[in-house]
């Protein structure tokens, strides 16, 4: 890990972001929920709707995290983590700690009072990489709701 650079993802790195998000939604079974292209991400991407971090390992995307930012009726400015993926080759080497480390940096340096995100029930090395952080508070009370427009 030596080697290992976080910093902002730019256009370029958008595929390797999306390969990995696909990789997510293997590992989550929903290999065919992913219908978004690369096209799609590059005119999201210069709208300015998401910004993400790069995990590189010798110049090599191996971790990305796809935030925005959006606003809490109740706290203000926040941060949601959309996906936050580690290539399965490179897992348990600390690279998952190092981009969740940077992007509370990012969120605290952009006023952010919050940061949220979703794991499944079922993600048990997830559930506990979260619970390891100390900060991260889980809330059961809220079921997602969601209405598909095409």
């Amino acid at each position: 890990m030596n080697n290992l650079v976080i910093t902002s993802g730019n256009r370029t790195q958008l595929p390797e972001a999306l390969r990995l998000v696909r990789q997510l939604a293997a590992f989550e079974n929903e290999e065919d929920a992913v219908t978004a292209s690369i096209e799609d991400y590059q005119q999201a991407f210069d709208d300015d709707l998401f910004e993400y971090l790069v995990a590189l390992e010798q110049g090599v995307v191996v971790g990305t995290m796809i935030y925005y930012y959006t606003w809490s009726t109740w706290k203000g400015k926040m941060m949601y983590l959309e996906d936050f993926v580690v290539d399965e080759s490179q897992r348990r080497k600390g690279i998952g700690g190092c981009l969740m480390n940077q992007l509370q940096r990012v969120a605290e340096e952009n006023n952010c009072k919050l940061i949220k995100w979703q794991v499944l029930d079922w993600n048990d090395t997830g559930i506990k990489f979260y619970e390891k952080m100390g900060n991260a508070v889980f809330d059961k009370k809220w079921w997602d709701v969601k209405v598909y427009l095409r």
